[in-house]
C-alpha cells in the first residue's frame, strides 16, 4: 500500500534563484552559557548563524552551472549584513548569496 504524500505546510512557498539561499536564523539566547545575562542591547544585534532552508540551482560560470556548496539541512555561518531580511508565514528568513555564507558548521 502506498504511503500518503506528506502535507506541504512545512515547505517554504520560495524557491531562490542563481546562487542564493534562503537561511533561517537562529535565535539568540537570553543567557550565555556560562549564566552570564545578556543586555537588552546586544540581543538586537542580527544573528550571524541559521539552518539553510531552501538553495538556488547554482551560478553559471563560462557558460557551465557551478553546483551549489551548501545544501538543506546545512547549519551556517554568514556574513553580518550581507542579506535581505523577509518574512514568510510569519517567520523571518535571509537570503544571501553563496558567497555571502562563511562557513558549514
Amino acid at each position: 500500500m502506498a504511503q500518503p504524500e506528506k502535507t506541504t505546510k512545512n515547505k517554504l512557498s520560495i524557491t531562490p534563484l542563481a546562487d542564493r539561499v534562503v537561511v533561517k536564523p537562529l535565535s539568540r539566547e537570553d543567557v550565555s552559557t556560562s549564566g552570564i545575562i545578556i543586555p537588552d542591547t546586544a540581543s538586537r544585534e542580527k544573528p550571524e548563524r541559521g539552518t539553510v532552508v531552501a538553495v538556488g540551482a547554482g551560478r553559471y560560470d563560462n557558460g557551465s552551472l557551478v553546483p551549489m556548496a551548501v545544501k538543506v539541512g546545512d547549519q551556517v555561518l554568514f556574513s553580518k549584513y550581507g542579506y535581505d531580511e523577509v518574512k514568510i508565514d510569519g517567520t523571518e528568513y535571509f537570503i544571501l548569496t553563496e558567497s555571502g555564507v562563511l562557513a558549514i558548521l
